[in-house]
């Protein structure tokens, strides 16, 4: 059998079936040149059979080509054929579009079952335009089936991979700012959110710090707390008021009614209902178990702390009181409120809600301990300042609406062993009270001194060596001063009168000459170097300070008054300070009321040492003593009242007014101020009495006798071994 040819294989009109290549050319080319080829409304174009003129030219080609190429296949031998002879070979161009012929060929091939070529030939350029031609009826053959409609082109879409990365990165954007976000809120903003929740949850109690306590000099305590407990209502949670009242009046000793107004439902200043109001302060322990044990609704307890005095009065007036939140109102309570106050502690802790309102296990808690206060020890002796204060009102009371002060100085700390006030009122109750009542005479009462001040005269001028101890005057029954007379209760008749007769019958003329001699700058100096016209400084608050008359505000009169003790505004302890700087020799210690301050630890820390300075010589100290003591021992002495029998006393009275707010008040302001033993001093006792009918006099050098007999017999001071030395009042 001949080999089968490897040229393609070719139609009846000789051109090659199955060139691609030639069907895209020529053909594409022809189709062009045709009138109407390419558009789809040629296509469109029906012939009265139904079957469009493409659709007739492209049956009859096709039954042309199915016998031919039966009959080539037959001659071509298998090594010829191409790399894929069935891959239908049929072309039909569309428009002169070469996918449109693939399609054509695809459609035609399904409708005839033979792969056809068709090579269409190219116009040549000497040969005219061919007529169309018309494709042969065949009535015997059955109508082509009509092709279907192209489908539409669809729309072009968007590249979805630039959508897919677009998404991509957003989301990643997204995923990243919500991871932000939550390191942020993790890491960063957690305390403030935690806080915020836990916040709603926390419940603070209060832990109170006890108030430190006063003590005396020997330890005895005179103002202490002691635990107690408060009573408070929750208005909102109190269901029966008048019921609740009822049954907590006999165990508070309140009345029902004013109980029952505390509880009723009130709202606070923010216009929030108000849950806590105090029915009940300081109230006993073993009380406050019964008022627990009621079980009221929106009634409960909680520690509190009570001031107690026990002493009630004893010393009242210089320790002061609290109110019930433990805060220094008056006395020493005020003046040393922030080292008696401790810090209070705190408990900070979660709790449930509701009826879960407890502190939740495991939850938020926190506790800062209370701070105790520091304690004070005072200078005052309690069994002295007992007696003081009891003489004294016995002494006052000889007198209605008088006033009185008793200081007691121990020679030569300075230190106050007792100072007393009259009137004086309870401590433990001061509500009662009248304010004038809980003032300290001893700092607060301001005088004019009168004649006790007629020592500063004297100490000045044997200072400034003006006189000697020995100096005799003539002392005239009255001197005048300015426009004013100043007269003598004991009249000399211008007899000569020594030193200690002066002071014995408390002689103002010989005063006054004596004044005269020294000059007022200087002794205006030696009243401020004794401590006149400043506060002493012992602590006690709202201290007045006294006024000295400076020189050139002094009128003709002033050289006769300011000498004796009168235009000069002083107190009780200032002028007790005078004495004590006579009685330790000439020094000034400035009077002190509190030794030291006791910690929480129990640890004692002096205070500060008291301001000192030297007055006096030893000597002119040691002679102004002795000329003072004439005022006890001379017959009809100023100040015979005043002697002990067994011990020598100096001393000096004093008439004068008292001072409110620099007007003289009605009545008389009489004292004695004096020290023992003479020889050798170990306390300063001063007494001033005011009496507004009179009588003075008859209190102050009493009292102080019985005073100073006591106090000497307290601490053991033996008697003067020594009588007092006699005087001579009228030397020839």
């Amino acid at each position: 059998m001949p080999p089968r040819s490897e040229e393609p294989r070719r139609d009846a009109t000789g051109s090659r079936r199955g060139s691609s290549r030639e069907v895209g050319g020529r053909g594409a080319e022809r189709r062009s040149g045709e009138p109407g080829a390419g558009g789809i409304s040629d296509a469109r174009a029906y012939t009265p059979r139904g079957r469009t003129v493409r659709e007739q030219r492209a049956g009859a080609r096709g039954e042309r080509d199915d016998a031919a190429g039966r009959a080539e296949q037959r001659r071509t031998p298998r090594s010829t054929r191409s790399a894929d002879p069935f891959r239908p070979a049929l072309q039909v161009l569309d428009g002169g579009r070469a996918g449109a012929g693939r399609t054509g060929r695809r459609e035609a091939a399904g409708r005839s079952g033979v792969v056809r070529t068709v090579t269409p030939r190219g116009p040549r350029p000497d040969d005219d335009p061919p007529a169309p031609r018309r494709a042969p009826r065949r009535p015997d053959r059955p109508a082509a089936r009509r092709p279907s409609r192209k489908p539409p082109k669809p729309p072009r879409l968007a590249d979805p991979r630039r959508r897919l990365r677009l998404g991509t990165v957003l989301a990643l954007a997204l995923f990243a700012v919500i991871g932000i976000r939550l390191v942020v809120l993790q890491a960063v903003d957690t305390p403030a959110y935690a806080g915020g929740g836990v916040a709603d949850r926390l419940r603070t109690v209060t832990l109170p710090a006890a108030r430190g306590a006063i003590y005396d000099r020997d330890g005895a305590p005179l103002a202490h707390s002691v635990e107690a407990r408060y009573v408070y209502a929750d208005p909102t949670r109190v269901k029966d008021i008048q019921g609740t009242a009822k049954a907590l009046s006999p165990l508070l000793g309140i009345p029902a009614s004013k109980l029952a107004e505390k509880m009723k439902p009130r709202k606070r200043i923010n216009g929030a209902d108000s849950e806590f109001e105090y029915l009940a302060r300081g109230v006993d322990i073993d009380r406050a178990r019964q008022i627990t044990a009621l079980e009221l609704p929106g009634i409960g307890t909680h520690r509190d702390e009570r001031r107690e005095v026990p002493g009630g009065d004893l010393a009242a007036n210089l320790l002061g009181f609290t109110s019930q939140d433990m805060v220094g109102l008056e006395g020493l309570e005020a003046r040393y409120d922030d080292v008696l106050r401790g810090e209070d502690g705190k408990r900070v802790y979660e709790v449930g809600l509701g009826d879960l309102a407890a502190p939740i296990p495991g939850g938020y808690s926190e506790t800062t301990k209370a701070k105790p206060g520091s304690s004070l020890q005072l200078t005052v002796d309690r069994d002295l300042q007992f007696m003081t204060q009891r003489i004294l009102a016995r002494h006052m009371a000889k007198s209605k609406g008088s006033t009185g002060a008793a200081v007691v100085i121990e020679i030569p700390s300075g230190e106050v062993l007792s100072q007393a006030s009259h009137p004086t009122y309870n401590a433990a109750k001061p509500v009662p009270s009248d304010p004038t009542d809980r003032e300290d005479a001893a700092t607060s009462f301001v005088v004019d001194p009168g004649s006790v001040h007629k020592a500063v005269t004297f100490g000045a001028a044997l200072q400034e060596r003006v006189i000697t101890p020995d100096t005799t005057l003539p002392i005239p029954n009255a001197i005048r001063m300015g426009d004013t007379w100043f007269a003598d209760t004991h009249p000399a008749g211008g007899r000569r009168m020594s030193l200690p007769g002066m002071m014995a019958y408390s002689s103002n003329v010989g005063t006054i000459q004596i004044a005269d001699k020294l000059g007022p700058e200087r002794l205006i100096d030696y009243q401020k170097r004794f401590g006149l016209g400043e506060p002493t400084g012992v602590g006690m608050p709202g201290e007045a300070s006294g006024r000295l008359l400076p020189a050139d505000e002094w009128s003709g009169s002033s050289y006769g008054s300011v000498p004796i003790g009168h235009s000069v505004d002083a107190t009780p302890l200032q002028m007790a300070a005078v004495y004590a700087t006579i009685a330790n020799n000439g020094t000034y210690v400035q009077p002190r009321l509190v030794k030291a301050v006791i910690g929480p630890d129990g640890k004692s820390t002096p205070t500060e040492p008291p301001v000192t300075r030297s007055v006096l010589s030893p000597e002119n100290a040691a002679a102004l003593r002795t000329i003072l003591e004439a005022v006890t021992t001379v017959e009809d002495g100023t100040g015979r009242a005043a002697a002990i029998p067994e011990w020598r006393v100096a001393g000096k009275t004093g008439t004068g007014w008292r001072l409110v707010d620099g007007r003289k008040q009605p009545g008389e302001v009489a004292s004695f101020i004096g020290m023992a033993p003479a020889e050798n001093p170990r306390y300063v006792i001063a007494v001033f009495a005011h009496t507004p009918a009179g009588g003075g006099g008859d209190i102050a050098a009493p009292a102080f006798r019985e005073m100073m007999q006591f106090t000497l017999r307290h601490y053991g001071v033996p008697p003067s071994g020594e009588k007092a030395p006699k005087f001579t009042v009228y030397p020839r």
